[in-house]
């Protein structure tokens, strides 16, 4: 009997549940998508916003290196705006067409014997678009994304009296513990983490969600064929 026991414990898998990002990962960056977007969220910030183009580049850099996404620091500096709106402006006009078919991936994926989940900061429909375009609409249990952590922005609403001015901040060497928050819930935010996984039912002990860290080129597509395979 405690040698059946123990056969049952090697025999349990370590892990039953894979979380996925999306963008740059299940397909690679040389499909340009990334670019696009930047392109785009920068227009928008422009041409939405009203923020004067010289800032654009310096502004973008720190919201996304202090918030996660540029739209979560937007957000938490002061500008109000309507999500749906945004992600229509960023995601709307990307070239989906250079998402090519990938019938290797989709063979590795579905037979994988274990959970497999989307966890996407972007939204549901850009996600759904990029998986059909890649032929993998069928190999995922479901998709986290945005939507499914942030409740819908309540419009029509005011600016923030004064938004936040994050570049003087750090210029005056501010820190990042006197930032203002976000109301938008994302990654890598550890409370977006949490709420992936409660949301889908997952045992953080037992899933897998490799970090960009942990890649030898960040978010590489390459890379995550090769650990899928290992």
């Amino acid at each position: 009997m405690e040698y059946e026991e123990r056969c049952l414990m090697v025999q349990e898998p370590k892990f039953d549940c894979l979380l996925f990002d999306l963008d740059d990962t299940l397909y690679p960056m040389s499909s340009g998508i990334s670019s696009h977007v930047k392109t785009n969220i920068e227009d928008y910030m422009v041409e939405k916003l009203g923020i004067e183009e010289s800032k654009i580049e310096n502004l973008g850099n720190l919201l996304y290196k202090n918030y996660g996404t540029t739209m979560a620091g937007l957000r938490a500096i002061g500008y109000n705006f309507d999500y749906d709106e945004y992600h229509s402006f960023v995601h709307g006009r990307l070239p989906y067409d250079n998402i090519k078919p990938d019938p290797v991936l989709k063979h590795i994926l579905k037979n994988m014997r274990i959970r497999k989940l989307i966890f996407t900061n972007g939204d549901m429909v850009h996600a759904v678009r990029a998986l059909k375009r890649l032929g993998l609409e069928d190999c995922f249990e479901g998709i986290i994304c945005f939507e499914t952590l942030n409740p819908p922005c309540l419009l029509p609403g005011d600016q923030a009296l004064e938004i936040f001015d994050i570049a003087g901040h750090f210029a005056g060497s501010g820190s990042t513990d006197e930032l203002p928050r976000t109301p938008v819930l994302c990654k890598p935010n550890v409370d977006a983490m949490e709420a992936a996984l409660r949301i889908a039912n997952v045992n953080p002990y037992k899933a897998v969600c490799p970090p960009d860290s942990l890649m030898p080129d960040a978010r590489s597509y390459n890379n995550i064929h090769r650990l899928l395979v290992l």
